[in-house]
């Protein structure tokens, strides 16, 4: 099973990285309308048309970093640099294990909770907070800027790690489904949705770092993972029907207005904190 896995991630063609991605959203976006966790009153479609132009800007960026990633990923395994071959790393589950656990540490923990730090790089993840109707497609929700810093903390990884590209391709394709679920609209039981909490960044945890106010705003960090936010003690609970999407420095009815929203790192009006 993971002969067959590796064989395929190591050669995965864009196409069905893309399905991976459209497929992704497609079904989140059918359970939504099954069973809503929030029962928006909003237009849906056109909602969607502005998130689905950032995860567009976010995936030519992507490609345009992919080149200098696969290279990276050939030279630390050429060259037996980063943690799983000085860990003695080199196949099996282990390396699969072991190598995802650190992509999602350095590529999407860290780089998160540094946006949220660095007053700069917090203007340009705004765009993402900035979203009052939170849903699946709200996951790739990224000002051009912030994909740029994600794909820089992604090259990262991928070299301390000492990734090879096939557990690259993995992570990157299990990251983006995983955030879809997570930021998708859906009610799951509130046993269901803890107990894969304990694993896994669930829909309600995440939720609850879209709430506009700190400390919410300011936890729950993770995207695949949920023991990095256990581990530093960024994790955060609250109950998911007291949640108010949005940013407190913000006012809701931006949210959809594309220019202001490209707009906002470099807007001196906007505060970083209220």
């Amino acid at each position: 099973m993971l002969d067959s896995m590796i064989a395929y991630f190591d050669s995965i063609p864009s196409s069905h990285r893309a399905l991976i991605m459209a497929g992704g959203i497609t079904f989140f976006w059918l359970i939504e309308g099954a069973v809503p966790l929030f029962r928006f009153r909003y237009q849906k479609w056109s909602h969607a048309g502005l998130n689905l132009f950032f995860t567009l800007t976010t995936i030519v960026i992507n490609f345009a970093f992919a080149t200098v990633i696969v290279r990276a990923s050939d030279w630390v395994v050429a060259s037996g640099f980063g943690i799983l071959p000085w860990l003695g790393i080199s196949s099996g589950w282990a390396m699969f294990l072991v190598g995802l656990l650190a992509l999602d540490l350095v590529g999407a923990y860290l780089i998160h909770l540094i946006e949220h730090k660095i007053k700069v790089m917090w203007k340009f993840h705004m765009v993402h907070h900035a979203d009052t109707h939170v849903d699946t497609t709200t996951a790739n929700r990224h000002h051009p800027g912030e994909s740029v810093f994600r794909a820089i903390f992604t090259l990262i990884g991928v070299v301390l790690c000492g990734a090879p590209m096939w557990l690259v391709m993995v992570y990157q394709s299990i990251s983006v489904v995983l955030s879809q679920f997570n930021h998708a609209n859906i009610s799951l039981p509130a046993s269901v949705d803890r107990a894969i909490s304990y694993l896994i960044v669930s829909p309600n945890m995440h939720k609850i770092h879209h709430h506009y106010m700190r400390p919410q705003t300011d936890s729950n960090y993770g995207n695949i993972f949920s023991i990095w936010d256990r581990l530093f003690g960024t994790y955060q609970d609250m109950n998911v029907s007291e949640i108010r999407y949005g940013l407190d420095v913000l006012s809701d009815e931006t949210d959809g207005n594309m220019s202001f929203q490209l707009g906002i790192p470099f807007n001196k009006s906007i505060k970083t904190d209220e």
